[in-house]
């Protein structure tokens, strides 16, 4: 039994093995554009082209990786500044009551 599949519903979905599209009637012979490959360039630069292309999404994704890692990075130093400003000034504080208490003693 011979099933022929349909444009919508093809018997394979591999180009290699699909009938070659006949050319219409109503079309004039010449009538396609040409595919335009530039002078001194091969299929192979083509599929290269492509593979990067399809990696573009994967350096996107690093790129955004990095940038939230220096980010992330940027804000702990600001946390630990932070900190350290903190108990700098609770050390001057504890700083000056010993200064008062010392002189408080000396006076009496």
């Amino acid at each position: 039994m011979n099933i022929q599949g349909t444009i919508d519903r093809p018997l394979t979905h591999d180009p290699k093995k699909q009938a070659p599209m006949k050319p219409s009637a109503s079309e004039p012979t010449g009538s396609a554009i040409p595919d335009f490959t530039p002078a001194g360039t091969t299929t192979g630069s083509r599929q290269n082209r492509t593979r990067e292309m399809q990696l573009i999404p994967e350096a996107l994704a690093r790129a955004h990786m990095h940038e939230r890692l220096h980010e992330a990075e940027q804000e702990s130093r600001a946390v630990r500044l932070a900190t350290a400003r903190r108990m700098q000034r609770r050390a001057e504080r504890a700083s000056m009551r010993a200064r008062r208490a010392l002189a408080m003693a000396v006076m009496q």
